[in-house]
């Protein structure tokens, strides 16, 4: 056994041999020669060069597309809640007992309609008194002004009674006045949100008759930030859609001068036509109001990539080269981007546009715009 183990032993020890030793021998055993290893190595890299170039110079293959310049609007969204255009707690200015037939909440009232009436008491002794203290007022002035003139009255009495006349003719106003508050009527025409106060109920100074609401037209409220609000003005056309799905359109009619000190945000109000009374106050509601029109591109999202220097643009295919155009985005659509930056008609490249660099020689493949 161990006379095996020397002997192969030796045996590898002479295969190294060979292989270190006598390399160029082992290879004239098996048909090389030194000149033809020579030969193979100098003829393999310039075979490998004469590739590469070939390579190097082929077009980059890319798929373009034609895109030309639209006029777009840009609409500004906002989340808002429907108001209504008046809300008003009609309140009694005196006091007493009501004595009409009292309207219920739902009811449509109008302009002039009495939504109260209080028993007058004893306001009407009170207006009787004044306006017969008035006649003996005016007599008494008549008289001393005669009197003073024909020189038998003092002037002092003259004026005394003009005074005492001017008084009574308060009176006489201050008692018709506080008759006139007896009939509390609506402002406006309008809606009750509430039932009106009862037959027999006292109502006090200030007391609540009734609440009366004005639905035609309403109002939408929204709040925009200080960077969009310059973008709009009264007027603009707005569009808005109810949380029932409802769509309905309106224009700007206020843009707040004063931003909430909260939220930095600036309040907005669309008037809106409902005089079938079908929009209620308080909805939510999403408003989209139209701002300025603008020319630009719609191209897929896909298509949009970044340069070196991490600006945001887009390839195009200018005589076969390929050039990087940096490109803003205008709006956002479920078709894609809206971009400006861009010249009128242009070749963008939809696919390939990661593996090439400026100057790159491309064999474009043009692809119908389906957006």
């Amino acid at each position: 056994m161990r006379i095996f183990s020397i002997l192969t032993a030796l045996l590898v020890t002479g295969i190294l041999y060979l292989f270190l030793v006598e390399r160029d021998f082992l290879k004239g055993l098996i048909g090389f020669s030194s000149n033809e290893e020579e030969n193979l190595q100098l003829e393999e890299p310039a075979e490998s060069q004469e590739q590469l170039a070939t390579v190097e110079a082929k077009p980059v293959n890319v798929v373009a597309t034609t895109f030309e310049q639209e006029m777009v609007d840009t609409s500004i969204i906002l989340t808002g809640t429907t108001q209504a255009a008046r809300y008003v707690d009609v309140k009694s200015e005196t006091s007493g007992l009501v004595i009409s037939e009292s309207f219920r909440k739902g009811d449509n009232v109008s302009q002039g309609d009495i939504l109260c009436k209080l028993d007058p008491g004893t306001r009407l002794a009170v207006l009787e008194e004044a306006q017969a203290q008035l006649k003996s007022a005016e007599i008494n002035a008549v008289t001393a002004t005669r009197l003073a003139d024909g020189g038998l009255g003092s002037e002092a009495n003259r004026i005394s009674t003009q005074a005492a006349l001017q008084a009574n003719l308060a009176a006489v106003e201050l008692a018709e006045k506080e008759i006139s508050r007896l009939t509390i009527k609506a402002p406006f025409d309008g809606l009750l949100e509430t039932d009106a106060a009862e037959v027999g109920s006292l109502l006090q100074t200030g007391s609540l008759c009734a609440t009366i609401i004005q639905l035609d037209p309403i109002r939408i409220i929204g709040f925009v930030s200080e960077n969009d609000v310059d973008k709009l003005q009264t007027g603009n056309p707005a569009q808005a859609r109810l949380i029932s799905g409802r769509s309905v359109t309106g224009e700007v009619t206020f843009i707040s001068r004063s931003a909430d000190e909260s939220t930095r945000t600036f309040k907005v109000e669309i008037t809106v036509d409902n005089s079938d009374l079908s929009i209620r106050d308080g909805l939510t509601a999403e408003i989209s109001i139209l701002a300025d029109e603008n020319m630009a591109h719609l191209i897929p999202q896909s298509a949009l990539t970044l340069n070196n220097i991490g600006e945001l643009g887009v390839r195009t295919v200018v005589d076969d080269l390929v050039r990087f155009q940096k490109v803003d985005i205008l709006l956002d659509s479920p078709y894609g981007a809206w971009v400006v930056g861009l010249p009128p008609r242009v070749d963008v490249i939809v696919v390939g546009q990661e593996f090439v660099v400026d100057g790159t020689t491309v064999s474009v493949t043009f692809r119908e715009n389906t957006l």
